[in-house]
């Protein structure tokens, strides 16, 4: 994330190095988990509780700076990507989650058939499938170089972790 202080202050948050680098590690491993952010802010700062980058990361969602998304049966994760109008696809395997932007470019990109009175500025879409590495390895073949190549709507792709 291009900076974390500047993005803070202009939240009207404190500019802590705690907060500083939750960004910094979202920045680059954006649809981390609360748990994977802590372990990375503990490898950059050294002692720093769980706890703390829960409420680091509960300040900078409700200040707009990170978005909390949440896919069925998925730990909540985390990303910088905010202000826009964008989806996600999940890996059934493993997790990995990447972006998707919305066809439609506004929000909401998509549209119910009733809307029960509500006026509606949002839609929050998750598509479900396999990453190319757990394809792979289902079929026991090492991934097609072609798999790595996802249409140029799908952006900041996770790290797909060992399981």
């Amino acid at each position: 994330m291009a900076d974390p202080r500047g993005r803070l202050r202009a939240a009207g948050l404190r500019v802590t190095a705690p907060r500083q680098a939750v960004l910094g590690v979202l920045g680059e491993h954006p649809h981390s988990t609360a748990e994977a952010v802590a372990a990375a802010v503990r490898g950059r700062l050294g002692s720093v509780s769980t706890q703390a980058v829960y409420d680091v990361l509960a300040a900078c969602v409700d200040a707009g700076l990170v978005r909390r998304i949440e896919p069925a049966g998925s730990a909540a994760r985390y990303e910088t990507r905010t202000g826009d109008n964008h989806h996600h696809v999940v890996c059934r395997s493993c997790g990995a989650t990447a972006d998707v932007d919305c066809v439609v470019g506004e929000a909401p990109c998509l549209h119910p058939s009733a809307d029960g009175g509500f006026d509606i500025d949002e839609a929050e879409v998750v598509f479900w499938g396999t990453c190319p590495a757990c394809r792979a390895v289902r079929t026991g073949s090492p991934p097609d170089r072609r798999d790595s190549i996802v249409p140029a709507t799908v952006m900041h792709e996770s790290v797909h972790e060992e399981r």
